[in-house]
């Protein structure tokens, strides 16, 4: 049982961040993002063209994933640009999550 508490706290916790990831135009702009060579980040227009969103939509899907600690951004006068951040803590957290559904699965066998 104790298990099962666990498994439920660790699916809480990590909430938001599946919710970024589940949605595939999110997933379109990750996908943009992690093409960007340079990693000097993107603006909004290469993300417009990217996922053929309006600018409110990619904006509010920015959000999202900023919200989720999955992109930031920098700002130079009036220009941001996003990236990718190199936080790996709710990826991780990910990990661990998939390790012990395999676990509670191999034990219910």
């Amino acid at each position: 049982m104790n298990n099962m508490n666990e498994l439920k706290e660790s699916f809480a916790a990590l909430s938001p961040f599946l919710i970024a990831l589940g949605d595939e135009k999110r997933q379109t702009i990750i996908l943009r993002l992690m093409e960007d060579q340079a990693c000097q980040g993107l603006q909004v227009p290469d993300l417009i063209e990217a996922s053929s969103l309006s600018r409110p939509a990619v904006s509010h899907h920015l959000k999202v994933l900023k919200n989720a600690n999955i992109v930031d951004y920098r700002r130079e006068g009036t220009k941001n640009f996003y990236y990718l951040t190199h936080e790996l803590g709710e990826i991780n957290q990910l990990k661990q999550l998939i390790e012990q559904i395999i676990d509670f699965t191999e034990k219910r066998k």
